[in-house]
């Protein structure tokens, strides 16, 4: 059975002009993108996604989260909600590790990122790695919720599911 996920390309992906080199590597391993918008959420709405949602405060400290919603808000994001079958695992380990540094080769962040904690921390700014993904089934669904409206979103058969599902 299908479920959706979301991912948001973040400012860093957008001033690198990466954005749809990262998407296209999830349209090739069979993803389907049914959901997609550039937008420039304000601080409460981040807030709502990184700690509401996200738990971030507790997660990284207080600190750590006001630099990164400082850094989110800088420029434009592409919010994008992908369909397949264990799609928030899928994208995942496409994604890699959340500190760049950490990230295998082969994945979004290893490929295209290289900070790490320790640095962003000593020089109190956020870490660009370039996306979010949701971290389970539960919090894709309320981020999914937060960022898009049901007309928003699509159903539809790809030509090539026949072959891939």
């Amino acid at each position: 059975m299908s479920e959706r996920t979301l991912i948001i390309l973040k400012p860093d992906a957008v001033q690198r002009s990466v954005c749809w080199e990262i998407l296209s590597r999830f349209e090739r391993r069979g993803l389907k993108i049914v959901g997609t918008k550039m937008v420039s959420p304000n601080r409460d709405f981040f807030y709502q996604h990184y700690e509401t949602i996200g738990t971030m405060i507790s997660r990284r400290w207080e600190a750590v989260f006001n630099v990164t919603l400082e850094s989110m808000q800088k420029w434009p994001v592409i919010a994008i909600v992908l369909e397949w079958i264990e799609a928030v695992k899928i994208v995942r380990q496409m994604v890699g590790a959340t500190e760049p540094a950490s990230a295998n080769p082969g994945t979004i962040r290893g490929d295209f990122a290289h900070m790490s904690f320790s640095y962003g921390d000593q020089e109190k700014k956020g870490i660009p790695n370039l996306i979010h993904a949701s971290w389970d089934s539960e919090e894709a669904k309320k981020e999914i919720d937060l960022w898009f409206s049901p007309n928003e979103l699509y159903d539809y058969v790809m030509c090539n599911e026949c072959f891939i599902r």
